[in-house]
């Protein structure tokens, strides 16, 4: 083999091979269109940490791979010491992976991760996750490579699966994405069901006060401290920095029509949703940039959006099977249809959430997108 094609990686230390790592991303995708360019500068600040949780979880370390002198290929590999003190668990978590289709590159980035995690003491790896604190880049996508891609979500090249199931790893929960449209049927039934449900079960359903953020998000928290279960092994509730960084990114984006808070007659929040225009709809014709010209598109096309994209949904314990969650579906739906939003997704719901599941279906909404997180065995 000529020295020229052997494949060296490299971590990430300087503003240039940070630079490298968010570019490779542009490179690949170019010209396809289910990739959605996100802004460079935006993109530049996440992986340095800000906007997410990354720096203050534990370790981690960027990587690129080069073959003849070009970035061919990245990876970013950590570690969440909080969740593993939580969970009891040793393990190391992949992100933002990108290769070209040579499984040289994606070997040398996964065999420099499993070195660096053992070395860490870790006995397993697993992803694509977020990185701490996000709700993004989770799994790889494995259909449906054709409907656009929605805002926060993942889109991969085809060949990423065999990648990692070639390397060893194997499934460790699919992650799925529902769609449903204004013309949904279903919603029909819920006119007279959720009044009847809020007036038997003594509770409302308010708007979130943007203007009073900051007390709004103390009841979010209170509401995923009770109702986060504790067998979901790779989530613990957000601390209170968490849910600061949460109210931070929330205020720019959010359309407070879309994102709701339920509370009992006492005044106590009992449930929660998140819910966003999708803002890829924008982002699709900036070209990864506001200059010169992007700020002016996206003035323009935020003001038609059609798709919004459903996050969260959280119920304290007590409250579940009360129509709680159907109220708050009611509510979003109502007020997308009024404001001209065709279409929502709900993602990404994780394979063994089944209430969350069913409340969808109950609504009408189909898997349309599967996702994969893979697991592998460190070797010792």
């Amino acid at each position: 083999m000529d020295i020229g094609d052997e494949v060296i990686i490299k971590n990430v230390e300087t503003k240039s091979d940070l630079k490298q790592f968010v570019d490779l991303q542009f490179r690949l995708y170019k010209g396809d269109p289910g990739w959605v360019p996100p802004l460079r500068s935006d993109q530049l600040k996440y992986v340095a940490g800000a906007g997410n949780y990354l720096n203050q979880a534990g370790p981690s370390t960027k990587l690129l791979a080069l073959k003849n002198g070009e970035v061919v290929g990245r990876l970013l590999v950590g570690i969440n010491e909080e969740l593993n003190h939580d969970k009891g668990l040793k393990s190391g978590y992949l992100s933002l992976f990108e290769s070209i289709d040579d499984e040289m590159v994606s070997t040398k980035l996964l065999d420099f991760a499993e070195e660096w995690l053992k070395g860490k003491g870790m006995d397993h790896m697993k992803g694509p996750f977020s990185l701490p604190g996000g709700d993004d880049n989770r799994g790889f996508l494995l259909d449906n490579f054709k409907d656009p891609t929605m805002i926060m979500n993942t889109y991969n090249k085809s060949y990423y699966p065999r990648m990692f199931e070639n390397y060893g790893f194997e499934k460790y929960h699919d992650v799925f994405a529902y769609i449903s449209d204004s013309k949904n049927g279903n919603i029909k039934r819920y006119e007279k069901l959720v009044p009847y449900a809020m007036e038997k079960n003594h509770f409302t359903v308010d708007k979130i006060r943007l203007k009073e953020i900051q007390l709004e998000m103390k009841d979010v928290k209170e509401i995923i401290d009770k109702a986060m279960p504790k067998e979901w092994l790779d989530f613990i509730p957000p601390n209170d920095e968490e849910i600061q960084l949460i109210a931070k990114q929330l205020v720019p984006y959010a359309d407070p029509d879309l994102i709701y808070i339920a509370r009992n007659l006492k005044g106590e929040p009992i449930g929660f949703n998140i819910a966003l225009p999708d803002y890829n709809e924008v982002l699709s014709k900036m070209n990864g940039s506001l200059f010169p010209l992007g700020i002016f598109k996206f003035l323009y096309y935020r003001r038609r959006i059609k798709g919004l994209r459903f996050f969260v949904l959280f119920v304290v314990p007590e409250y579940r099977n009360k129509g709680v969650s159907s109220a708050i579906y009611y509510h979003i739906f109502r007020s997308a249809v009024e404001k001209g939003y065709t279409h929502v997704e709900g993602s990404t719901i994780w394979d063994y959430n089944e209430p969350m599941k069913l409340d969808i279906e109950k609504y009408g909404g189909k898997i349309y997108k599967t996702y994969r997180i893979y697991t592998k065995k460190i070797n010792k």
